[in-house]
């Protein structure tokens, strides 16, 4: 039996224009978008309310503080994963890639001891369908590890692994171009002496002299044979661009200057840029401001990183910044680029024949709230 859907009296955001409309969802698919209102018995009326597609999020480290909410703490796994899953999708995500370190610069960290725990339980709650969100894996390799080839051996085949990025947090090497910020930032988080900082960037260091350049080509082949997307991260020059290139890099996330998010969009990378930076207006290392890349026109894809509700907050701050950038173009930065971008060419857009992942949002006072979710036609949120 068909199940159908009316929803009516919204102002629809589609990839190219808004508008007083209805979408008719029938069987878990967009059928029809339709300027003005419907007036069939059943149809939803969502009281002026945006509509706009559920947003795709690519690059998330938010599950990592569910399953370690202190430092040492070990959180349960399955309720950790379903605990992430509801903040994720009462954002508006319904397509989410969880990044998961496999390798970290300070070594057994929590997020390296529990990745283990949290790419089984985002397996389990996939294959048990108990989450809200479609979830999906990114692994985040930092290729100076000494297990970073070994750990993507151990997971590159799992059927919920969509996206590999290439990452490597060595001190001076790509996050933080002033090393005073550098210092600062590290000693500040992690409580380091000058001494214990100084110690840890000279061991970070030798690992990326033995391991770096050698992981790399391994976990890129890797990628390769497998048709996987690859991302490359925290770019900072046309060199490291050209690197990415040879290694067939598609996506350039959080590049740290305007040089290297100018020759990934010259070189056809899509540029992702951190929608918590647009929302607190720069970047904590004090890099390039996501701001500067959208009005220059290098992003082009929005990622929520480590605060969820950043996305949708967003992509409603953009059409008033005077970036010169209208609503659904902003819309379109949080789903239909990253969307397409790693190949789910079947969401991202409020048209026919697309997933019926929507999002009902009222902006109250300037902020954007979410308000009901649905993926695949089903109400979720």
């Amino acid at each position: 039996m068909s199940i159908e859907t009316i929803l009516t009296n919204a102002w629809v955001v589609t990839a190219d224009a808004e508008f007083d409309g209805t979408v008719v969802v029938r069987d878990g698919c967009i059928v029809e978008v339709a300027p003005g209102r419907s007036h069939a018995p059943g149809a939803i009326d969502l009281d002026s309310d945006y509509l706009v597609p559920g947003l795709v999020e690519l690059h998330t480290d938010n599950m990592e503080k569910h399953f370690a909410p202190r430092p040492g703490v070990k959180w349960p796994s399955l309720p950790a994963v379903m605990a992430h899953d509801t903040q994720i999708s009462a954002a508006g995500i319904t397509t989410v890639f969880d990044s998961l370190a496999l390798g970290d610069v300070h070594g057994r960290s929590d997020r390296v001891q529990n990745r283990e725990r949290m790419i089984e339980a985002v397996c389990i709650a996939s294959d048990r369908s108990l989450t809200r969100a479609e979830h999906r894996i990114h692994l985040r390799c930092e290729i100076t590890a000494d297990d970073a080839v070994e750990a993507v051996d151990k997971w590159i085949d799992l059927p919920l692994v969509g996206l590999v990025s290439i990452n490597d947090h060595t001190p001076g090497q790509r996050q933080f171009l002033d090393p005073e910020k550098l210092k600062q930032y590290y000693m500040g988080k992690y409580a380091m002496t000058e001494a214990q900082f100084d110690a840890f960037s000279y061991r970070a260091t030798e690992l990326h002299a033995k391991n770096a350049a050698r992981h790399r080509g391994e976990i890129v082949a890797r990628a390769q044979a497998r048709a996987l997307p690859i991302a490359s991260h925290d770019d900072a020059t046309r060199e490291h661009v050209r690197e990415a290139v040879q290694n067939g890099m598609t996506i350039a996330e959080f590049p740290t200057t305007l040089e290297a998010a100018e020759a990934s969009c010259q070189a056809g990378l899509a540029v992702l840029v951190g929608a918590p930076n647009l929302v607190l207006g720069g970047s904590h290392s004090g890099n390039i401001a996501a701001i500067d890349l959208v009005r220059a026109g290098k992003a082009d894809i929005l990622s929520s990183d480590y605060v969820p509700a950043s996305l949708i907050e967003s992509i409603f701050k953009l059409p008033t910044s005077g970036a010169g950038i209208s609503l659904p173009q902003a819309v379109r930065l949080a789903s239909l680029n990253p969307a397409r971008a790693v190949g789910l060419g079947d969401r991202g857009e409020i048209a026919p024949e697309r997933r019926a992942d929507l999002v009902r949002v009222r902006v109250l006072d300037g902020a954007p709230l979410v308000r009901t979710v649905w993926r695949e036609g089903e109400r979720v949120v």
